[in-house]
């Protein structure tokens, strides 16, 4: 039996670095968004032992072997399940790697949810996130879907008030980004100092003090930095929901949920703080964002570490018009649009 799962995309809604920890991870602030961009995950289970990675695509950074998420993934929920198969897991890959979509975290989990179907067993609620959060940070909130919070290195994930479903343009440039290397930078930035005011600005207009010259961002303040972000994420989160009803995500008469929704985002100054150490090495990516802001995006950002930007848009109309403006500049630009938590599990597995 072979189950096919859509593993769909994320981009991020403001991304805010704190101190490096202990483990060597950073204390992390983010609002996670699924996206209808996706690979697909194929899960076949036979008679047998070992795990088995086949992907068509011939990039030299999916790994095949032990290493890869989606093999980490599987040894567990069948050490966990107490299952003896042999597994074969096919990856249709779509989504950039090292991109900044979370592609490796979300076929991790997309590799799951197949082999529960195919198994015909299930895990508990709390033993998914368990095995998803020990395998990479950005696996858990693909088990949530929709809007979601991300805290600690990431991996701590808590579902928001959906943001109502956004047309929007994904440009994916053939350059990749490191991860590791994009925090290292950061940490960089950090110790000499120059990492700008790194305040936010909040929601009503004044501007919270974050670092003066006698208080510096530095690795002891970023608690106080994070928690300041952490107020105005809620405070815009809160805003675009103020009915108090649970948002379905289906859209206002005239769309204008949605461009109500993209001015505040745009007012209350979220922003990705990657950009700060990934544009200056990147200029070109500097420069993408730049035109998806000429090209009429209400909001423009680097996704992740990169090296994808995004753009939300007003109407489908906006964000196809723009998207054909980028192509004929040379770049692979493609429309899409948001995923409610609804659309994302009704939609996962692919038929």
């Amino acid at each position: 039996m072979t189950v096919a799962v859509r593993s769909f995309a994320k981009i991020n809604l403001g991304l805010y670095i704190g101190a490096a920890r202990a483990d060597g991870y950073h204390d992390l602030r983010t609002a996670y968004q699924t996206i209808a961009l996706h690979d697909v995950i194929r899960v076949s289970v036979g008679r047998g032992s070992g795990i088995e990675i086949l992907c068509k695509n011939k990039d030299p950074r999916i790994p095949l072997d032990s290493s890869n998420t989606c093999y980490r993934i599987a040894e567990r929920v069948l050490d966990e399940l107490g299952a003896k198969a042999r597994v074969s897991i096919e990856i249709e890959k779509q989504l950039p790697v090292q991109g900044g979509l979370g592609s490796a975290s979300s076929n991790g989990v997309a590799t799951m949810v197949a082999l529960e179907l195919t198994l015909k067993k299930k895990l508990s609620a709390s033993a998914r996130l368990r095995i998803a959060a020990a395998v990479g940070s950005d696996l858990p909130l693909f088990l949530v879907g929709g809007t979601t919070l991300g805290v600690g290195r990431g991996e701590e994930v808590y579902p928001l008030p959906d943001l109502a479903a956004m047309p929007m343009v994904v440009v994916m440039p053939e350059v990749g980004v490191s991860t590791a290397q994009a925090f290292a930078d950061w940490d960089a930035l950090v110790e000499n100092g120059s990492c700008g005011d790194g305040a936010l600005p909040r929601p009503g207009g004044a501007e919270p003090r974050l670092h003066t010259p006698d208080r510096p961002l530095t690795r002891a303040g970023a608690s106080d930095r994070l928690f300041e972000v952490g107020c105005v994420l809620s405070a815009w989160l809160a805003d675009s929901n103020k009915s108090g009803l649970p948002n379905t995500g289906a859209p206002a008469k005239g769309g204008s949920r949605a461009g109500n929704l993209l001015s505040d985002l745009v007012r209350t100054g979220i922003e990705n703080d990657f950009e700060r150490v990934v544009f200056p090495k990147y200029p070109e990516l500097r420069d993408i964002k730049g035109e998806l802001e000429r090209a009429g995006s209400r909001y423009a950002s680097l996704s992740g570490s990169g090296s994808t930007l995004y753009g939300l848009f007003g109407s489908p109309a906006e964000a196809a018009k723009a998207a054909s403006r980028l192509r004929k500049q040379g770049l692979k630009a493609v429309t899409t649009r948001t995923l409610t938590r609804r659309q994302y599990w009704k939609a996962i597995v692919s038929r």
